[in-house]
């Protein structure tokens, strides 16, 4: 692999965790994202000369943190950029940057806790974490939300000003703090995790490297909060919806639907993890969370052998409970679909239909997509793919457009 493909590599798996730690060591966003282009462009002349490091993120990281520094004195003394001759271009490892590792390996954490500062609205803690800790773009988290781009890129501004004129601290809450923290911080990840296992657009069906980092994330809050039931319970869900990645596509990327997969795919570690997972947070509180809940409609999945043999009545209980616990048009489109699966089509598809009547899931195609489903269950052919091109023209992911597609030549 040439020296240009490595660094695009080194970019794509690393540059979030240089970018977290670039934050703590400067102390302002704007300033930590400029010298992580600066590092890498540093790479990019560099790496060819000299090879590269053995730590690439040791070097980024020192690196980035040298040229914001000696930027900074730049500005102070009004020199020039002549007057500072080579060393500017040099990329070395700053030890200082670099000796506490603990501090490294929670930098994401105390990132993600940063944007989630009680100080910024809802939306604006999403939005920016999103955007600094996993690197997504304004228009991947505007599908994400179903808002415009324009004003996802202006939520995230003012939210990164607001951190900036309140001297919002970069550090993991107190103990006393965490709790009225963690929703905010239990959402994101979440939101993180969905865009890893449903890519809301690209050629690809899911993007395992944000699913991961979600993981590994909720990880981290497990052990920070380990008598916390919805940390758990969110750690649960992902692992349970995680094992089945390898079961969801072809070797050709093409998606496959949960009742056609191959279950002898499906991660039986993940499972039990995340069923233990999921006894644990049930345990620890006798009013379970929404994590909690859905975790436990997961489970029900995975301990299904065969996609007849799930108790689908049992899911549709767990759905009740969601319901009344953090009500939801997405829940209440889960649900119907949970309905028409226990043997009674009919009644899920009329659910459906009031829920896009009342206009609350407009842009979200899986509305359409479920809708289309029944149709084709119920004998409704015409009908179906009319509800089938509905959910291609609102989805952006070259994969699902492709299942579709061959959804509508198969009623054909």
């Amino acid at each position: 692999m040439d020296v240009p493909e490595t660094v695009a590599r080194v970019y794509e798996t690393e540059s979030r965790r240089v970018l977290a730690t670039l934050i703590r060591l400067l102390g302002d966003f704007d300033t930590a994202e400029e010298a992580l282009h600066d590092a890498f462009r540093a790479a990019l002349e560099q790496w060819p000369r000299e090879g590269v490091p053995a730590n690439p993120r040791s070097w980024l990281v020192s690196t980035g943190r040298f040229k914001a520094i000696d930027a900074r004195r730049r500005m102070k003394r009004f020199d020039a950029l002549d007057d500072v001759g080579e060393k500017a271009d040099v990329g070395v490892i700053d030890h200082a940057a670099w000796a506490d590792a603990e501090s490294v390996e929670d930098d994401r954490l105390r990132l993600i806790f940063t944007c989630c500062h009680p100080a910024l609205a809802p939306e604006a803690q999403v939005a920016l974490t999103l955007r600094e800790v996993c690197g997504l773009t304004t228009e991947e988290i505007a599908r994400a939300f179903l808002s415009p781009a324009p004003t996802l890129a202006q939520r995230i501004v003012r939210a990164k000003g607001k951190i900036r004129d309140a001297k919002i601290p970069y550090q993991v809450p107190e103990a006393n703090e965490l709790g009225e923290r963690l929703d905010a911080v239990l959402r994101v990840i979440y939101l993180v995790f969905n865009e890893g296992y449903a890519a809301s657009s690209g050629t690809a069906l899911t993007r395992g490297d944000l699913s991961a980092e979600a993981i590994r994330l909720a990880r981290l809050l497990v052990e920070l909060m380990p008598d916390e039931p919805e940390a758990s319970g969110l750690l649960a869900l992902m692992l349970l919806h995680e094992s089945r990645r390898k079961a969801r596509v072809t070797p050709e990327g093409d998606v496959i639907l949960l009742d056609e997969q191959d279950r002898s795919l499906w991660n039986r570690e993940q499972i039990e993890e995340g069923s233990r997972l999921v006894e644990r947070a049930l345990e620890l509180r006798r009013r379970p969370g929404p994590y909690t809940i859905q975790a436990a409609i997961a489970a029900v999945h995975a301990q299904a052998t065969t996609s007849t043999g799930t108790d689908w009545s049992e899911i549709v209980g767990f759905y009740d409970l969601l319901l009344a616990r953090e009500p939801s048009p997405v829940v209440e489109l889960n649900r119907a679909v949970a309905i028409s699966l226990a043997g009674r089509l009919e009644d899920g598809l009329a659910l459906i239909d009031a829920l896009d009547a009342s206009g609350r899931l407009d842009g979200y195609h899986l509305l359409p997509a479920a809708r289309a489903e029944l149709l084709r269950r119920l004998g409704r052919r015409d009908e179906a793919v009319e509800a089938f091109r509905a959910a291609i023209a609102l989805t952006s992911n070259a994969r699902e457009v492709a299942f579709l597609q061959r959804r509508i030549s198969a009623l054909a």
